[in-house]
């Protein structure tokens, strides 16, 4: 396996996660990664729904302390077989700026990942986004979205999963192409890049049935065309089987798209690794 990193992982100090942060680690480590990167959900203003019997109140309000605290004790335990990178995912929010701008500074973070879940109060994983608009104009919001959140918010160092919507469309991938909505992604591609900000590719899409990796190749290539360089790989997992997966479609799309390396983000500096 080319890509021995995984730059976006959750443990159970994200909500939405299965198990503990020892047992991702060590299922990193029998996978054979030699470098991770958790990134806890850090979601100011999430609108719970208790209906859905999903998610409580507060599941994405990340107790940063303790997280480190433990972080710090697995990366002493275990810094002869891995490296522990401390990192979150913040979502962005028109509203929450000043709330994710005052976090952003509060830790020594090695990385941060900025994106976007919510949607005018709405997270598009629920169907109630989709409800009164068609597939298109609810895709082209949510990538409008994205670039006002990105003009707004810009203390993060990776986008990701920028089409993360496209896994709970109706029809998810059936009708997605780059072209529909070219105007506001190169908006969103060219701003990454001139303010040296890296892209993310996240395998999570095809767990989720979707046929490409987010975002998908078109927009890969498009951002190597426009001059783009940092690309992060990221499972996305939240569980330990789902750690690296499809990472190997990971390297087929960034060979394909032209490149020759990934990036690993440590200490928020991006370092360059070869695809062997």
């Amino acid at each position: 396996m080319a890509i021995i990193s995984d730059q976006h992982m959750h443990s159970t100090y994200s909500g939405d996660a299965k198990n503990s942060m020892e047992d991702m680690i060590l299922a990193a480590i029998e996978k054979g990664l030699n470098n991770i990167t958790f990134t806890e959900h850090m979601d100011f203003g999430y609108p719970y729904d208790k209906s859905n019997g999903e998610l409580d109140p507060g599941d994405f309000d990340l107790n940063t302390d303790a997280y480190l605290y433990e972080l710090l004790t697995m990366r002493a335990k275990y810094e002869d077989k891995i490296k522990i990178g401390f990192g979150v995912e913040i979502g962005m929010d028109l509203e929450e700026v000043r709330n994710n701008a005052i976090y952003a500074k509060s830790h020594e973070f090695d990385l941060i990942i900025a994106s976007l879940h919510v949607v005018d109060k709405v997270d598009p994983y629920y169907p109630e986004y989709f409800a009164d608009k068609s597939e298109e104009e609810a895709y082209r919001l949510y990538f409008d979205r994205m670039y006002e959140n990105l003009l707004k918010f810009e203390n993060f160092d990776i986008l990701g999963h920028l089409d993360y919507i496209v896994r709970y469309g109706p029809n998810k991938d059936t009708d997605y192409r780059y072209e529909i909505y070219k105007d506001t992604i190169d908006k969103i591609l060219k701003y990454l890049i001139e303010h040296e900000k890296g892209l993310e590719i996240n395998t999570a899409g095809l767990r989720k049935g979707l046929k490409d990796v987010h975002p998908t190749l078109d927009i890969l290539k498009r951002y190597k065309e426009l001059g783009g360089e940092i690309v992060t790989v990221g499972s996305d997992a939240h569980s330990v089987g789902t750690i690296a997966s499809d990472f190997d479609k990971a390297e087929e799309a960034l060979r394909e798209c032209g490149f020759r390396y990934y990036s690993i983000i440590e200490n928020r500096i991006a370092e360059y690794k070869k695809l062997s």
